[in-house]
């Protein structure tokens, strides 16, 4: 059957060839405005979207014939679930392809703000020698709180031993963490989050948390847009608790006046943690043959 294919979001050409391959219609409608989506949805049987698209319960509702939602990446927040299982539609999502792109990211950032990469940099541009003044710390024999025990969390854990870090995991999601976080919050230097945003991790780290932290601790956040309260954030650096943040996602992206980066001891990236060839290609392939199983199972 010639199902057609929505693809909101680009992926690479090894899904695209997948698809086309059963004989399904795809139409690439990456460039199209968003608001243009309202329009088009209702004629086709499947939509891929990565970050970029809300798949909202208005598009779900102008969709009349759609059979399944791909997401082409790791959370699905941006997707209303429940709106789709109600009318019937599957989601799928492909977890576990960007473990190694997140992770690898992570540790770059963390690096990054043990040396003072960044300033480095930016003070070698003005003209100055700042050498003195960018005195760094080393991370081997430091202790590094990660919050979230999934894929990504593992593989930065296995990461962060090689570099000779103590880590202590806090799986936050289904409690049973290797430490409370009440416990890890203390005592670690560096702290990472890798959980999903949901209404469960939503600003789990604000101003009481930051309290709990170590002073001078440093903050790699690489998770989603909100599970950080970044005005807490912001007022945690401001005050020195927070030495260092190195922020890779934003609860409004692009983030625009975002007072964060304001900030010399704030490291910013445009979430690029999946941002890798190797990720992306999983991803494609991935979804694509996640679709091509539902549909399949839906015509027979």
């Amino acid at each position: 059957m010639a199902y057609r294919i929505l693809i909101c979001d680009k992926i690479t050409e090894e899904g695209i060839k997948l698809l086309e391959q059963k004989g399904y219609e795809i139409t690439k409608a990456w460039d199209q405005p968003k608001n243009a989506l309202q329009q088009i949805i209702g004629g086709y049987d499947a939509v891929i979207v990565r970050s970029a698209t809300k798949i909202t319960a208005n598009l779900i509702a102008a969709a009349k014939q759609l059979k399944v939602i791909g997401r082409a990446g790791e959370g699905t927040d941006n997707i209303d679930t429940q709106e789709a299982t109600e009318k019937g539609i599957t989601v799928v999502n492909t977890p576990h392809v960007s473990a190694t792109s997140v992770a690898e990211l992570t540790i770059a950032h963390l690096l990054a703000l043990a040396r003072n990469l960044v300033e480095g940099t930016v003070t070698l541009r003005e003209g100055k020698w700042a050498k003195e003044e960018l005195m760094g710390t080393e991370v081997n024999g430091k202790t590094l709180g990660v919050i979230g025990c999934g894929s990504i969390g593992k593989e930065v854990e296995k990461l962060a031993a090689a570099l000779g870090m103590k880590t202590l995991g806090v799986d936050v999601c289904v409690g049973r963490g290797s430490v409370p976080l009440e416990q890890m919050l203390p005592n670690a230097d560096f702290i990472t989050i890798h959980v999903p945003l949901a209404p469960h991790t939503r600003h789990m780290l604000s101003t009481k948390q930051f309290n709990m932290m170590k002073n001078g601790v440093m903050l790699i956040d690489c998770s989603r847009g909100g599970v950080v309260d970044q005005e807490a954030l912001y007022e945690a650096l401001k005050a020195g608790k927070v030495k260092a943040a190195a922020v890779d996602v934003f609860e409004q992206e692009p983030p625009g006046n975002c007072k964060l980066l304001t900030l010399k001891n704030v490291y910013a990236t445009p979430h690029i943690g999946a941002q890798t060839r190797e990720a992306q290609s999983r991803a494609s392939i991935q979804i694509a043959q996640k679709i091509i199983e539902v549909l399949e199972q839906t015509a027979s």
